[in-house]
């Protein structure tokens, strides 16, 4: 098979979906991941000598490595790791239980970790590969209400940020990608809530809930072509390890970057202080 092999986690709607459609149209092959049966076998059927899709739970570590192991047996290589599969949620820090902050960090970071730790060793048999980790803009900047959700997209940019350092010099890559809202089933269906709800943070994180619903079906990004920007950056020769898409992921990072560089000025004083002379 002489096409370049996509391995896309969490393809059954959104950006993953996007993504995959977009691949295949492209030319390349896609190995999607679904957690129904029968989603798998719809794919399947509809998507033959370009795509293969399996079942696979990310958060289920175990099958992580076995998935893997599967795939490389039978199509020899992975080309292209892209980490999509993921959940929302929204709750203040103190409305969220320890089990719910799991399931988000099962999601987010764990799977995406486990995944790129089982893949890495073909990669860098073959010195070629490119992982691409989607973030978010709450990757870089947090919001209240959605700090539980920020933690967990933080954590993928601190391992990412680290592995580029570490692949970059055997020929593998890492991209980060950032996106504000876009046009999929986040704000929606994807998106879980705290359960308990406490009246002292309704106009702090309870607003924050209300807006992101609010705006289910009108965010500014469109899926398909936030997908062909992914494309263009895995064929491109950049080494750039970010990449916002969207205006607004645009605006939210650089508040972010003022806002660090304000910090910094302003304790400089501080931070000099407190070394040996």
């Amino acid at each position: 098979m002489s096409k370049k092999i996509w391995l896309i986690t969490g393809v059954s709607s959104g950006l993953g979906k996007a993504l995959a459609e977009t691949v295949m149209t492209s030319g390349g092959f896609v190995i999607g991941t679904f957690r129904k049966q029968s989603q798998v076998e719809s794919f399947n059927q509809k998507n033959k000598g370009n795509g293969f899709a399996i079942k696979l739970d990310i958060t289920n570590l175990n099958d992580i490595n076995e998935a893997v192991q599967l795939l490389i047996s039978k199509f020899g290589r992975i080309e292209v790791l892209v980490n999509n599969a993921g959940i929302g949620f929204v709750g203040a820090i103190e409305e969220s239980s320890i089990e719910e902050v799991k399931a988000v960090f099962d999601a987010n970071f764990f799977g995406a970790l486990q995944l790129t730790r089982s893949v890495l060793p073909f990669m860098r048999k073959e010195k070629n590969g490119h992982i691409v980790q989607i973030s978010s803009h709450g990757g870089i900047k947090a919001f209240a209400g959605f700090g539980i959700y920020n933690a967990s997209k933080f954590a993928l940019e601190g391992f990412s940020e680290a592995l580029a350092q570490e692949v970059n010099p055997i020929g593998l890559k890492v991209s980060i990608i950032e996106p504000g809202p876009f046009r999929t089933k986040f704000a929606s269906d994807s998106l879980k809530e705290a359960k308990k709800r406490l009246s002292d943070y309704s106009e702090t994180a309870g607003a924050f809930r209300v807006k992101l619903r609010g705006v289910d079906g009108k965010q500014e990004g469109d899926p398909v072509k936030a997908s062909k920007a992914i494309i263009d950056i895995v064929n491109s020769d950049s080494l750039t390890l970010r990449f916002p898409l969207g205006r607004i992921a645009l605006s939210t990072i650089a508040a972010k970057v003022e806002s660090v560089k304000k910090d910094l000025e302003n304790n400089r004083t501080i931070a000099e202080g407190t070394v040996f002379k």
